[in-house]
């Protein structure tokens, strides 16, 4: 994967996660932008209210930082690496580990491209 703007512009849905359940009705939407491996955006939904990240891609490896707001009013971040899995129909999946700052937990996540 050598686009250097293959993120850009590219919506996802998070569709499974171990840090909490997912809402096939709400679930977090992210919104990705990328410039010469330099990535960055912005997710709402399910249980946040709004959340930033900013980070780098190597070829198919994403290594993120993420901060976010969550509805109970409580803040929270961390950081992540993802895996780019290109699906038979050329829409990409993120696989992500993530970790909260503070807490040794590793976390995984599957976020969908949407159409």
């Amino acid at each position: 994967m050598n686009d250097n703007n293959l993120l850009n512009d590219r919506r996802f849905v998070m569709v499974s996660s171990t840090a909490s359940a997912v809402d096939p009705d709400g679930p977090t939407t992210f919104a990705y932008r990328e410039s010469d491996g330099i990535i960055w955006g912005d997710y709402t939904g399910d249980t946040v209210v709004h959340g930033r990240f900013v980070g780098t891609r190597d070829g198919d490896r994403l290594e993120i930082t993420y901060v976010h707001l969550l509805k109970t009013g409580e803040r929270a971040g961390g950081q992540g690496g993802s895996r780019i899995e290109t699906l038979p129909d050329g829409r990409l999946n993120l696989v992500e580990e993530f970790q909260f700052a503070g807490d040794d937990t590793l976390h995984v996540s599957v976020c969908a491209e949407v159409a």
